[in-house]
Order: C-alpha cells, then structure tokens, then sequence
C-alpha cells in the first residue's frame, strides 16, 4: 500500500499561481500510475492530469495549458504546478495511484485508482 499527503492549496486571487504537492510514502516512480484530481462544491470528481509509472503524461482537454505536473524520480513526490488560475478552478484537488499500468482512455477516471489522499483546497478568488 502507499499512503498520500496533499499541501500547498491555499487562497489566491484570479491570475496567480499555485503548485501543489503528493508526497508518497513510498517511491511511487515505475511502480504506480499517479493522477491528480478534483472536486468543485457540489460537483463530481474531475479527473485533472495524470502519469503513468514511466513518466507519461496525459492532462485533461478542459485544462488547456494551465497546468503542468513534475515528479521527482529521487524521492516520492509529485507536483501539480497551476498558472493563471480561475474562479472556476476552485476546488479540493486530491492525488491518487494505482499499482502497475492505467491505459491511457482510463487514467482520468476515478474508478481507476486504488488510493487516494485527503485532498487540498484551492481557493481562488475573482
């Protein structure tokens, strides 16, 4: 098992930047597919990016460009670096992994991933 840890959301205004961080109690690098994903008020949950155990990268079409997503091969951590944030990106955004491979057409549904974190929130403000 792996267990995950959430940081870095917190409140900013529209236009600005956050990065967020999935520490890993484990190295999750060939090993686990790692996604990120989020959950809006009263919204289901929104599959944002994810990386598969090699590195593979696949972000959402609805992201368009904003996000970019970095993971240390050293140790267990995975970063969602966010840009030009809207109102609309507000949400709980939470990282999961799944051992082994995801094939592509599945790695942002959550019914994919086997653990999930507790999640951080991103607020951001008009």
């Amino acid at each position: 098992q792996v267990e995950l840890v959430e940081s870095g959301g917190s409140s900013v205004q529209s236009g600005g930047s956050l990065t967020l961080s999935c520490v890993a109690s484990r190295n999750t690098y060939g090993v686990y597919t790692m996604a990120w994903f989020r959950q809006a008020p009263g919204k289901e949950y929104e599959g944002v990016a994810a990386i598969d155990r090699y590195g593979e990268l696949l972000f959402a079409n609805i992201i368009t460009g904003r996000f970019s997503v970095f993971q240390e091969t050293h140790n267990a951590t995975l970063y969602l670096k966010m840009v030009r944030l809207r109102p609309e990106d507000t949400a709980r955004y939470y990282c999961a992994a799944q051992p082994g491979f995801v094939m592509q057409h599945l790695r942002l549904r959550r019914e994919s991933y086997t653990y999930w974190g507790q999640g951080t929130q991103v607020t951001v403000s008009s």
